[in-house]
């Protein structure tokens, strides 16, 4: 039992009130001799024994009349939650694009909203939380609007960020009643991670909501391949979860216009690539299409863009090198060489890649040129001659604290380490190898230039490294590239890293993109300061986040894009280039927690079969039995008893 007012208790003196009235009515008798008095005694004893049974009954019926009524101003009540506190729900609805599937009653977002709507309590305060917004303090008629209103979303979250959020949110509310309420089907994106929920302090209640089915085939990527002039393949990652499918439709269309349409099968959890050759392609909005009805839909819809490719301006600033030429080819590159006296310094700031090869020194004038150059997001590439001057150079990378070179070294060292996770690297290799023939190196310099190593020599000292820097990307050969200092020039190795460096100076546009997360789109291209760049399709129209260089425009978009499909960069009326979006594959993932494991492992978490189920919890703990009526009914019987008491009991 439990009270609302229990201060009332306070006047439990009053009590005293009816014992007063007792004492002060006692009566004494005096005792009168008779010649016979047996008889008499007998009847005084008996008037006396009943007179003080009657007062006994009254002060009883009296002293229970007052407790009766201290208990009806106290209120009394049976029941889990406390009348003063503020009934506060929590609710984390998942409206991810997994949660757009039919589960045993219908689609599972809107059957669950309108199972909280049915079986929400009406008086209660509500925090809605969604994967793209929060809604505080509202109301049951307001999470109601709230709730019809929701949409899917291609924001994706992880549960613990929503547990952390409510969590850090419960201390600014006192004197209230909280119930913490996650939602959702429990997607788990990382199958490494079982079962996460480490941080779990308060009680929380999970429902699962589970799909009808568990069979999947999605379009997890796609990749665009040149094998000659005029042909592009378009090759097409599917992924299979589930059963074996046979006959499975799927087309090609540029924009709206269908190109190939043909049938597939593929084998049960099985990842296969189907291919389209492309000719004559130099622009391509491609849209590819699977259709079957499985768990997902989203999903089977993907996005793509071939744009006219832009070539990346190249100049070779010192030695004039063959095996530069034979790579940076007049098909992908315009590639300039110039001596040191007679560098053209207007052309430097149109350029993405600068080569310093085998210069002596660094003159302080192009040093300047150069660090501008960086600075306005220009690439370098540094390639030191047999004899340099230490301290030209080390005044050089002093400018961009990067570090200096200490000395030269004249022993022959084997280069033996790749790092295949760098960008250079990282699509070049189809696995890691460790036994190809080293290439070796007779002079380098010792430095301690702070930076990414890309190639080591056998005594663990870079060869190659991109060098730490606040703008742009700087890479460092620690030894001369000539056929007296290296054989490296003779080396595979020479070709994908050369040429992936001056391909990397200028960001290419991919052919796509993935919502809510954060791209780097780079415009190849010099706009004024006053104009601005807009991306935009027929419904969403907005400004990116850019940074303007000399010769190029960078653009950062995150969470502005909801909606996959087609979308163009213009600058007032010209569209500059056209890109593509899509929802993350993690979506299609047919991977879910185990929320009996985490329950059994987290004593916080209660893991309930149903949005009902927990809400009639809820509904049974938030009800209260008031008991003053109780006790007020039995304050009026102590009155009646009392004055049947003082009507009929005869002394």
């Amino acid at each position: 039992m439990q009270f609302k007012y229990p201060a009332v208790f306070y006047f439990l003196f009053v009590l005293i009130i009816p014992i007063v009235v007792h004492l002060f009515q006692l009566q004494k008798f005096k005792k009168i001799a008779f010649t016979n008095v047996q008889f008499l005694k007998k009847i005084s004893l008996e008037t006396r024994k009943s007179s003080r049974l009657k007062k006994l009954l009254l002060l009883a019926t009296r002293m229970l009349c007052f407790l009766a009524l201290l208990f009806t101003f106290s209120q009394p009540y049976i029941g889990d939650k406390k009348t003063e506190a503020e009934n506060y729900n929590y609710i984390y609805l998942d409206n991810s694009m997994s949660m757009n599937t039919n589960g045993e009653n219908g689609n599972l977002l809107e059957i669950a909203a309108q199972k909280i709507i049915e079986n929400a309590p009406e008086k209660d305060k509500y925090s809605l939380l969604t994967n793209d917004e929060i809604r505080s303090n509202i109301s049951k008629k307001e999470l109601e609007r709230s709730l019809k209103d929701i949409k899917y979303t291609t924001n994706t979250t992880s549960y613990q960020d929503k547990i952390n959020t409510i969590q850090s949110d419960i201390n600014n509310k006192t004197k209230t009643s909280h119930k913490y309420i996650l939602i959702s089907d429990f997607q788990n994106f990382n199958k490494k991670i079982i079962n996460k929920f480490t941080n779990v302090t308060s009680p929380f209640s999970f429902v699962k909501l589970n799909s009808r089915t568990k069979n999947n085939i999605s379009i997890d990527s796609v990749f665009i391949t040149t094998p000659s002039t005029n042909i592009k393949l378009i090759s097409v990652v599917i992924n299979n979860q589930g059963v074996t499918k046979n006959n499975v439709p799927i087309a090609l269309y540029n924009s709206s216009k269908l190109i190939y349409k043909r049938s597939f099968s593929i084998l049960e959890n099985e990842v296969k690539t189907i291919e389209f050759p492309l000719e004559n392609f130099q622009q391509f909005k491609g849209k590819i299409q699977i259709t079957f009805n499985d768990i997902f839909l989203f999903d089977n819809v993907f996005y793509f863009t071939i744009n006219i490719p832009k070539k990346t301006s190249i100049l070779n600033i010192g030695k004039t090198s063959s095996y530069l030429s034979n790579i940076f080819t007049d098909e992908d590159f315009h590639f300039t060489n110039s001596t040191l006296q007679n560098v053209n310094y207007n052309l430097i700031p149109s350029q993405q890649l600068l080569i310093l090869n085998q210069l002596k020194n660094i003159p302080s004038i192009l040093g300047k040129t150069i660090l501008q150059f960086v600075e306005n997001g220009g690439h370098l590439l540094i390639i030191p001659d047999q004899k340099i001057k230490i301290s030209s150079y080390n005044s050089f990378f002093k400018k961009i604290n990067s570090g200096t070179i200490l000395n030269r070294i004249t022993n022959s060292l084997k280069i033996t380490t790749i790092n295949f996770q760098h960008p250079l690297f990282s699509e070049v290799f189809i696995k890691e190898i460790t036994n190809f023939q080293y290439p070796s190196a007779t002079i380098s310099y010792k430095n301690t230039l702070q930076g990414n190593t890309i190639l080591s020599f056998e005594n663990k000292t870079p060869f190659l490294q991109e060098i730490t820097n606040p703008f742009s990307k700087i890479y460092w050969f620690s030894a001369p590239l000539d056929t007296q200092s290296s054989n490296f020039i003779n080396s595979p190795l020479i070709v994908p890293t050369l040429y992936n460096i001056a391909k990397q100076s200028l960001e290419i546009t991919k052919p796509y993109y993935t919502l809510q997360e954060e791209n780097t789109i780079e415009i190849n291209k010099k706009i004024e300061k006053n104009q601005i760049l807009k991306i935009s399709n027929q419904q969403k129209s907005f400004i990116p986040f850019q940074r303007n260089f000399a010769s190029k425009v960078a653009l950062s978009t995150n969470t502005e894009l909801k909606d996959a499909g087609f979308y163009d960069i213009s600058l007032e009326k010209d569209t500059l280039s056209s890109i593509a979006y899509n929802i993350s594959s993690n979506e299609s993932i047919l991977a879910f927690y185990d929320l009996k494991a985490i329950e059994k492992e987290n004593k916080n978490v209660q893991v309930y079969s149903s949005i009902k189920e927990l809400f009639e919890e809820i509904n049974e703990k938030n009800e209260v039995q008031w008991l003053w009526r109780l006790f007020l009914a039995i304050a009026i019987v102590s009155l009646l008893l009392e004055i049947l008491i003082l009507k009929f009991f005869k002394i």
